[in-house]
């Protein structure tokens, strides 16, 4: 059982609906098995640019950042109840896979530059970000 946790202000709309289908989507991809949480939050520039300055030492905005709760590992892809942190993971209780933080104001950018819609670069965001989590990363 995948779960998502989304945030994000009312001024940023999203398909929710879609947002879960592509994490759980994405998950099932990787092999992902057991319950897993995902957050995904919705933020303007202002918030992103701070986030990236924090964690990145990189002052601007993106359009999309991960946070992996731990670094992923094998164990992750078959049993989340058996990785986490070195120590073993309540079987009842969901693995807290990481969050995924979007900049709408860059997706909506995005999406004009590419023609498409905020909702379809949103979910490749999304997917970028979800594989992020899985330990796939840029280049």
């Amino acid at each position: 059982m995948y779960s998502v946790e989304i945030t994000g202000e009312s001024r940023f709309p999203v398909d929710r609906k879609r947002v879960r289908a592509v994490v759980a989507r994405v998950l099932k991809a990787y092999g992902v098995q057991g319950a897993v949480v995902v957050g995904v939050r919705i933020v303007g520039d202002r918030k992103m640019r701070q986030l990236n300055s924090d964690f990145r030492r990189v002052d601007s905005t993106t359009d999309v950042l991960s946070f992996p709760t731990e670094d992923p590992s094998a164990a992750l892809r078959t049993s989340p109840s058996a990785a986490y942190g070195g120590f073993a993971y309540p079987k009842e209780e969901a693995f807290p896979l990481g969050d995924i933080v979007i900049s709408y104001p860059q997706a909506r950018l995005q999406a004009a530059e590419r023609d498409i819609l905020v909702n379809d670069e949103i979910e490749a965001l999304l997917e970028h970000g979800v594989k992020s989590l899985l330990g796939e990363h840029d280049e």
